[in-house]
């Protein structure tokens, strides 16, 4: 059982492993314990070996070669060697989690032409625009939609997902990133979202750190009610903290990451505020906090020669623990 001690900035990550005959009897004796602190004390040694290891996240799955949320993104991360795929969840309609980035499904559908009537109209910066939300529609119906034409032809009939089905497709050969996505939006309609995820991963028997070896599970969302909720409920699973460009370096002060690591055993902060506090990186992990910072892709390598030179960067110089990234077919294990 590889239950890693919450506090350690570099093991809360670590990729999917097949279970070897000694982890498999060390799995059967600790399910007996009342306690994990056995099975973390057993385990420092591991802590220790594994301390080099950078951790890959699929953004989106392989979002840079196919449409973004959907299992063909999913299934090509997994091709590519990604440790953990992301899932960004919304709640449709009907109470089911779906896996889509946006509130709304205008930008990565065709439901302008499906449900042409279905729009309501909404302020987006200052401006009036036209927007069918996900939480306006029922399941049935976003099945109706296409979800990979925008990107490409080969992708046209594509699906919006489940996070059941995400769950399905990756289990087994990769880790479960998945974000609660503006919690606090549904929160003021009456529908608590870390339920719904908690709910779901009980189901699937996911809700503890190594009750599935091959695929860990770590939770991630820029609401810190939420992942309060969800440190209570799921105590041993890990939980990143996201911090936008909106919070100023400055802000980020000791005393800020000291309230985070309450309810968070991690940072994701976007790689914008890394360059421009780079002892964020030490900081954080002087209170046990890992760091992962997005978003890594071709089309944005801010002044770096390269999007390898810019990972490199991140993981072997400013020393962060993993990182989300388009491209995991360009993720550099070695500096």
């Amino acid at each position: 059982m590889r239950i890693i001690p919450s506090r350690s900035p570099v093991n809360q990550l670590r990729p999917a492993q097949r279970l070897t005959p000694m982890k498999i009897l060390s799995k059967q004796h600790l399910r007996r314990l009342l306690s994990g602190v056995i099975a973390v004390l057993g385990l420092l040694s591991l802590a220790s070996a594994q301390s080099d290891t950078k951790i890959l996240i699929a953004h989106r799955g392989a979002s840079a070669y196919a449409p973004e949320h959907t299992l063909a993104a999913y299934r090509l991360a997994i091709e590519q060697g990604a440790d953990y795929v992301e899932q960004d969840l919304g709640v449709t309609r009907d109470g089911v989690l779906v896996c889509l980035h946006d509130d709304s499904l205008e930008r990565t559908t065709n439901v302008r032409e499906i449900f042409p009537g279905r729009f309501v109209e909404e302020q987006v910066n200052g401006r009036s625009r036209q927007r069918w939300r996900v939480r306006d529609l029922t399941l049935s119906e976003i099945k109706q939609l296409d979800a990979g034409s925008w990107f490409g032809a080969e992708f046209a009939g594509s699906q919006v997902p489940t996070w059941q089905e995400a769950i399905d497709l990756i289990r087994g050969s990769a880790g479960l990133f998945p974000e609660l996505k503006s919690p606090e939006n549904y929160r003021s309609l009456g529908i608590d979202m870390p339920s719904l995820v908690i709910d779901l991963l009980r189901r699937n028997g996911l809700d503890t750190a190594g009750a599935d070896d091959d695929t860990p599970v770590i939770l991630q969302s820029f609401d810190d009610a939420s992942l309060r909720r969800l440190a209570d409920a799921l105590p041993t699973l890990p939980r990143v903290f996201l911090i936008g460009t909106s919070d100023r370096p400055t802000l980020i002060t000791d005393t800020r990451l000291r309230e985070i690591a309450t309810f968070a055993t991690g940072i994701g902060p976007a790689k914008e505020l890394l360059l421009a506090q780079p002892d964020l990186v030490r900081r954080a992990h002087a209170l046990g906090l890992t760091v992962t910072p997005y978003t890594f892709r071709s089309s944005t390598i801010n002044s770096f020669e390269s999007l390898e030179k810019e990972m490199r960067h991140f993981l072997f110089t400013l020393g962060v623990d993993a990182l989300f990234t388009d491209n995991p077919d360009r993720f550099p294990r070695q500096p």
